[in-house]
């Protein structure tokens, strides 16, 4: 305890203070952060809450350098993350109440188990079911035909529906092809819109950076579509290649509340399966109340299927 008095507490650990100030720094002021080389500020924003893990790390080598100023600096990046990750720890989902039930997957296009894919996504007890990245769609047709009674399939994203669709057509999102689709489902409480989407990959490269032009410009059509929506009550299910932290999805979550981000279990990760790290597989609303929101158990693709209850 001799070591933790005098003035030398105060001037050890310089070095380690100002990894912490640089850390808190970073997640104070993400949103600064250019996109102008390489996307840095996206990426950020990516994987923002595992910049987390330096703070145990910085804490323990504050106690070994016994340094009272790191310990004091460390403080800005804890109170930093937990007020833009803490509501995320707990589980917000209500033990009851939602009339409304959705699902998404991103299936994989070289799935070898479509069938049980499907099956999978099904036993969710979803009333509307989104799938994306279908190489072959009559395989999962055929495995949801005895659930969903309505569905529809837009190019490589489709959708499966317990109530009537109406108004099925593809959304145009600059590709050049179909990835995305907009359909009316006929719910006993009243007409929703929901859109299914699957924006362009992403990709981190040594001489390029965070590679996101094509995501960003799909996003920025598809927000102005979801914007133009006449009907009240929309849903978007999908696979954005983001997170909702990512500024370059602005004209999608701007408009739009994330059931995850409003009654979730967790962070809800759903990206890659194997050891998730990342929500980019989202639901969305507008005019309607999220009421829970979770993952599914994996299945043979390399995303988790998301799902959430929502009262309409």
């Amino acid at each position: 305890m001799d070591q933790w008095r005098g003035p030398g507490v105060w001037r050890r650990g310089m070095v380690v203070a100002a990894f912490a100030a640089l850390l808190g720094l970073l997640m104070l002021l993400h949103t600064h952060l250019p996109n102008r080389v390489g996307n840095l500020g996206s990426l950020t924003e990516t994987f923002l809450p595992w910049l987390g893990l330096g703070i145990p790390v910085l804490f323990a080598l504050a106690l070994l350098r016994r340094s009272a100023t790191a310990l004091i600096v460390l403080l800005l990046p804890v109170i930093t993350w937990v007020n833009l990750f803490g509501g995320l720890l707990g589980d917000k989902s209500g033990k009851s109440g939602g009339n409304f039930t959705v699902a998404t997957h991103n299936v994989n296009a070289e799935n070898p188990d479509p069938a049980g894919t499907a099956r999978a996504v099904a036993a969710s007890g979803a009333d509307v079911v989104a799938l994306e990245e279908l190489s072959d769609a009559s395989r999962y047709e055929r495995a949801l035909a005895g659930t969903y009674k309505y569905h529809s399939v837009k190019g490589t994203v489709g959708i499966w529906s317990k109530y009537p669709l109406e108004l099925v057509q593809p959304v145009d999102i600059r590709l050049g092809w179909v990835r995305a689709l907009r359909a009316t489902v006929r719910s006993p409480e009243g007409p929703v819109a929901v859109y299914v989407a699957h924006l362009p990959s992403v990709r981190v490269k040594f001489n390029a950076g965070f590679t996101a032009g094509q995501r960003d410009s799909s996003a920025e059509a598809l927000g102005r579509a979801i914007a133009q929506e006449p009907e009240k009550r929309v849903v978007l299910l999908g696979d954005l290649n983001g997170t909702m932290n990512d500024r370059s999805l602005a004209p999608i979550t701007s408009q739009l509340r994330s059931a995850q981000g409003a009654a979730g279990d967790g962070f809800g990760f759903s990206w890659p399966a194997s050891f998730p790290m990342a929500r980019i597989d989202q639901i969305m609303v507008r005019g309607m109340e999220p009421k829970s929101a979770w993952t599914l158990p994996k299945t043979d693709s390399d995303h988790l299927p998301v799902a959430a209850r929502v009262r309409i």
